[in-house]
């Protein structure tokens, strides 16, 4: 058997090092040697090395009490951030996160739905700009279609969020420090309730979204199913059942409810929770029409109903199934997209950290 190269070894001690002041925040030598099981004398060495590479800092900090005295090392500020950002039709706001998960830096751009996809670039390479530091990578959510070869968004008839085929990663680049990831905001808030929501621990779920636009996720083997081109999930033209019994596609169901945003596809939340009850059973319908065609298809152990107003009708969207019925599960996670994304950005991060270690 070949022995592991002295490289090797102390790569994978840098590596264990690194994680537990991610854990931990701030840590002695011997702390971090009773964490990781590797003995002082080599984690002290390896210290020694991450210190001189930049990673890591001695804080000023040091133990009290009986016994030697010992120094506190931390993450060096010079590790960098991440940064997060959200395109929605009210505006582009990014976050910088550091490992820890904390926002240390917060910026935004307002926007309307006819912002375009020049105006929408110019705002989020403002954002981008206005965070500065060392951004070492950039997650994206976007409240329109990805595509999953280039991360540029993808246009769509009748979509209410008209920014063209803006590609955020090439605006981005220049201005980040690594890679730069986007996708759809439905995949990252499947995500989130998959991470820490009222899907955990479960595997193949869809994730519906109801608000002002209609969204759908599928996780399937707990990873999340994009589709060839990244639009695997785009329900608002799936033929359903509308107010009057005929076959018509989901979105319009709310025109012809009169539930639509003045000059615009968008939905009207604020008229949907005041429709009557017949209108509302003739969404729930609707929605649960193109419901059963995902279960059918993809065979989930539940689906959670999320969005701005699709919680509120999950029971009687529940009151439509057929035989094919599957438990619907209110999602839990406020701001969903951006939590996805925040935790996938802090995972991001780390992994950089951790390959700049072995440079």
């Amino acid at each position: 058997m070949t022995k592991p190269s002295l490289d090797l070894l102390r790569s994978m001690t840098d590596e264990h090092v690194l994680r537990a002041l991610m854990q931990h925040e701030r840590a002695t030598r011997a702390q971090i040697a009773a964490t990781t099981g590797i003995s002082k004398p080599t984690i002290s060495e390896s210290v020694r090395r991450l210190t001189e590479a930049g990673l890591l800092m001695d804080t000023g900090e040091r133990t009290t009490g009986r016994g030697g005295v010992g120094s506190y090392y931390s993450l060096s500020e010079d590790v960098g951030v991440a940064l997060v950002v959200d395109i929605a039709p009210s505006g582009v706001t990014g976050e910088a996160v550091n490992a820890f998960g904390t926002t240390v830096a917060r910026a935004s751009v307002p926007l309307d739905r006819s912002a375009g996809e020049a105006r929408t670039a110019r705002a989020l390479r403002k954002v981008t700009k206005e965070i500065g530091g060392a951004v070492r990578t950039a997650v994206v959510s976007a409240a329109d279609p990805v595509d999953r070869r280039t991360g540029a968004l993808v246009h769509l008839p009748d979509a209410p969020f008209l920014v063209g085929s803006l590609d955020p990663v090439a605006v981005m680049r220049p201005l980040v420090d690594g890679p730069v990831l986007v996708d759809n905001d439905v995949n990252w808030a499947a995500r989130a309730e998959s991470d820490s929501g009222c899907a955990q621990g479960v595997r193949d779920f869809v994730y519906l979204h109801l608000g002002e636009g209609l969204g759908f996720a599928v996780i399937s083997d707990g990873e999340v199913r994009r589709g060839h081109r990244g639009l695997a999930g785009e329900i608002a033209h799936v033929s359903t059942t509308g107010p009057d019994g005929t076959a018509m596609p989901l979105t319009e169901v709310f025109a012809a409810l009169g539930l639509r945003q003045p000059s615009s596809t968008a939905i009207d939340t604020v008229a949907l929770r005041a429709a009557s009850a017949e209108h509302r059973e003739s969404i729930a319908r609707a929605v649960c029409g193109v419901l059963m065609a995902a279960v059918s298809l993809v065979d989930p152990e539940i689906a959670v109903i999320g969005g701005e107003w699709g919680p509120d009708l999950t029971e009687n969207i529940d009151r439509h199934q057929d035989t094919r019925k599957v438990p619907l599960v209110k999602a839990q996670i406020r701001d969903p997209a951006m939590t996805g994304a925040r935790a996938h950005a802090v995972q991001e991060l780390r992994s950089a950290i951790v390959s700049r270690s072995g440079r």
